[in-house]
């Protein structure tokens, strides 16, 4: 089975969801992006987002999580159907990374991919380039974050 023919391009697929505590932020933030809006909710209240906020590296990361998770289970429940599912990875880059809005300590951010396009490679025989777009909208329908990525796909 291809990707395109389980994901028909255009169809969002929602991978999942995760919560973002004041706690998360800042430990991944002290690893990874230590600026003061992200690390410390006292100094934040004096810069442009005006509370502690999530660094938009966390929310891409969140993104991967949850689409991993769901992935493992989409082979798991395509395989008890007998399907071969789809060899997918890794991704061949990604364009246009937007962080649209901040996303704070306590906000929850629903993620979702959607096939926009499926390609074989004169390259390679038997390899795909699949091109997605993929999201992350608050708890209020806001997009935070979204992005133009790609997976590539073997037979």
């Amino acid at each position: 089975m291809r990707l395109i023919e389980l994901s028909p391009p255009g169809q969002k697929i929602i991978t999942g969801t995760l919560l973002f505590t004041a706690e998360d932020i800042v430990r991944y933030a002290k690893k990874f992006d230590p600026q003061p809006f992200h690390v410390d909710a006292e100094a934040a209240k004096n810069y442009v987002f005006g509370a502690l906020c999530a660094s938009g590296w966390h929310t891409c990361a969140g993104w991967m999580k949850t689409y991993i998770a769901y992935w493992k289970t989409e082979v798991a429940r395509l395989e008890s159907e007998g399907i071969t599912a789809p060899k997918l990875g890794p991704s061949a880059g990604f364009r246009k990374l937007q962080w649209l809005k901040p996303v704070y300590a306590g906000d929850s951010v629903t993620y979702s991919v959607a096939l926009t396009e499926s390609r074989s490679l004169a390259s390679r025989p038997g390899t795909w380039i699949n091109m997605t777009v993929c999201d992350g909208v608050n708890q209020h329908g806001e997009v935070v974050m979204r992005y133009e990525g790609t997976v590539l796909e073997f037979a």
